[in-house]
């Protein structure tokens, strides 16, 4: 029993960790910035949901990039052979199996927390199938405003998860609706450290379409959205000074070091910079 109960451990934690692997580029990116999003927009946020806002935006998270990985595993091959697909810890039709397994779960999920959690889940998958299924992903403006509405549907329903309330209140809305701007105007941040990997297959983006222009956009983009947002929160002298700081480095780093790696360090500078707060609130 014991021999047999050990291999059904190492079994579930195998495809545990293959779950994980699929949204492991995404927990710095998009699941630790959205719940602290989440948890700052809230009029109300309850710290004993942490653990239920994380696990309604990993899910959602998984279903994504499942979906988007199973479209061509070859460029993972080339770019990220560690993940599920290119690695083998997993077959193509058992990760759409999964990815398709997980809508239901997520509706649900999201309908325990009222109708506009639910709608957002809903729109999210509908982003997603269009994003992926139909090709969304290989046109830049698409793909830009694909993914920032996308990941405003992840901020408003995060933000319900957060609360005590079924529906955004008028602050909340404002804000996820400026996140939404922001993300629209400067997440092709994103794709400068899969540049190679894009044009060997030939997605269009803004990077590999304008790469000059691209990296300008980021050095004027984020310290500039800096500025508005701490004039729009009136924020005092001393945050404002430290955010657009922080937002003009973020930006000059994209301008100044063009290699992958030092993209792929900018773009989590990016995602993890206190942009996001500015999207929420006054310091």
């Amino acid at each position: 029993m014991l021999p047999q109960a050990l291999d059904s451990g190492r079994r579930i934690s195998r495809h545990i960790m293959t779950l994980f692997l699929f949204t492991k580029s995404d927990v710095l990116t998009t699941l630790l910035p959205v719940t602290l999003f989440a948890l700052a927009n809230a009029p109300h946020p309850h710290a004993t949901r942490i653990l239920e806002i994380i696990i309604w935006i990993w899910i959602h998270l998984l279903k994504f990039d499942i979906s988007n990985q199973i479209q061509d595993p070859e460029e993972d091959k080339r770019n990220k052979p560690d993940r599920p697909l290119p690695s083998g810890r997993i077959t193509a039709q058992n990760a759409a199996d999964v990815r398709w397994l997980l809508v239901p779960v997520c509706l649900m999920f999201s309908a325990m927390y009222g109708g506009q959690t639910l709608a957002s889940s809903a729109c999210f998958e509908a982003l997603s199938i269009w994003y992926n299924e139909f090709g969304g992903h290989k046109f830049a403006l698409s793909k830009n405003i694909l993914t920032a509405v996308g990941y405003t549907c992840l901020e408003a329903g995060a933000t319900i998860v957060a609360g005590s309330s079924p529906c955004l209140d008028s602050i909340s809305a404002r804000a996820v609706a400026f996140s939404c701007a922001v993300f629209a105007t400067t997440l092709h941040a994103q794709d400068f450290k899969d540049e190679e990997g894009d044009r060997f297959i030939g997605r269009r983006t803004l990077v590999t379409l304008f790469p000059t222009f691209a990296r300008i956009s980021m050095l004027i983009g984020v310290p500039l959205w800096s500025f508005f947002l701490s004039r729009l929160w009136n924020v005092d002298s001393i945050c404002s000074i430290a955010f657009i700081a922080y937002g003009t480095v973020v930006g000059g780093r994209f301008m100044v070091y063009r290699t992958a790696s030092a993209d792929k360090q900018s773009c989590k500078l990016y995602s993890v910079s206190d942009l996001k707060e500015l999207e929420v609130s006054p310091c």
